[in-house]
């Protein structure tokens, strides 16, 4: 029995840019994959490098180092030629699609041009899969003679995923699709990628800094701090209890719906900002903002390490923490000055 590929995989994966004052490691050896029909939540702080990632992953961004795999095929390094018949099985969606839509195109061109450019459907059958296509994404026909400033927010991001989708691919990468509309739509939108996502069965990275998207959206979640992978893991394992320091301050800073459980929760408060790419500091990336951090933590990488999952629960779970124990016992952010263990199973500070 031959087991297909993952739709994306990234080994090793860094990117860093060269600066003025030295080199920005905006992304630091970030091993992921995606598998076919599920999604991959990535969170973590503006700065942390996710959409770095999300860049990378589809080639708008060359990287330093690693290997970028697309349904088992090397891409890392392909030619923009070579690799011109292979992006039809990858797609990005911008955060903000009044700066990604065309605006001198009609909704119906810009759906329709990578029908054109993969020589798929042209003329007559290209509109009429263009049509097909808006009314997925929850757009009437007379929408695909308008201009991306005749529609709002929500209908251009829908749009966007309308083209993204025009030529059916195995990944899509999602980067903060709904932070650049207004709260109100941003339920309709992300019902819409969840719908579109079942029905059609493409693997999906989804970039965002939303806890409550990424827990009803991903399947999984890759927790991001200062351009590295710091936590992975199932959805429902992760909320119930987080085990690296970092994951479990994200956490207890999400609002939850119930006020009085909102207003007893634990917060833990980070202090300091994150520190600068341009010279991360030595040993855990985290630990001048950690509230458990121990000598070792100041000057020693702490090594990725694969814990034991909940019972049945799908994925594996990773944690780079020094202080996690190989039985998943988790120190407890909630209570600086020491690392008091916390047993899998409960939850420090939130979720």
């Amino acid at each position: 029995m031959t087991t297909e590929p993952p739709v994306l995989e990234l080994v090793d994966l860094t990117r860093h840019f060269a600066a003025g004052k030295g080199t920005v490691r905006a992304v630091d050896g970030v091993t992921l994959t995606v598998g076919r029909g599920e999604v991959l939540g990535l969170v973590g702080e503006s700065g942390s490098g996710k959409s770095t990632v999300g860049r990378c992953a589809v080639r708008l961004d060359e990287p330093t180092s690693g290997t970028v795999r697309v349904n088992g095929t090397d891409v890392t390094r392909l030619s923009r030629r070579a690799l011109r018949p292979l992006r039809r099985e990858f797609h990005l969606v911008f955060q903000d699609p009044s700066s990604s839509l065309d605006p001198r195109m009609t909704v119906g061109r810009i759906v329709a041009e990578p029908l054109r450019l993969h020589q798929i459907a042209r003329g007559e059958a290209a509109r009429v899969r263009v049509a097909a296509l808006l009314a997925q994404v929850g757009l009437r026909p007379e929408h695909i003679d308008r201009h991306p400033h005749e529609l709002s927010g929500g209908q251009r991001q829908r749009v966007s995923l309308a083209r993204a989708l025009s030529v059916d691919p195995d990944l899509l990468v999602a980067d903060e699709p709904t932070s650049a509309l207004d709260v109100s739509v941003q339920a309709s939108v992300l019902n819409l990628l969840a719908d579109l996502q079942r029905d059609r069965g493409f693997g999906c990275l989804f970039i965002t800094h939303d806890l409550a998207a990424v827990e009803f959206l991903a399947d999984r979640i890759a927790v991001m701090y200062l351009g590295e992978i710091v936590e992975l893991a199932p959805t429902a394992e992760l909320f119930a209890s987080p085990r690296h320091p970092y994951t479990q301050a994200l956490l207890s800073a999400a609002p939850v719906p119930d006020p009085v459980a909102q207003r007893s929760r634990e917060r833990i408060v980070l202090s300091g900002e994150l520190p600068s790419p341009l010279a991360p500091p030595p040993g855990c990336r985290f630990h001048t903002r950690c509230p458990v951090a121990v000598d070792r933590c100041r000057t020693e990488v702490p090594v990725p390490r694969t814990l034991p999952g909940a019972p049945g629960a799908a994925g594996d779970r990773r944690v780079s923490c020094h202080l996690v124990t190989d039985d998943g016992a988790a120190p407890d952010a909630a209570a600086p000055g020491h690392a008091r263990p916390v047993r899998p199973g409960s939850a420090p500070g939130g979720g």
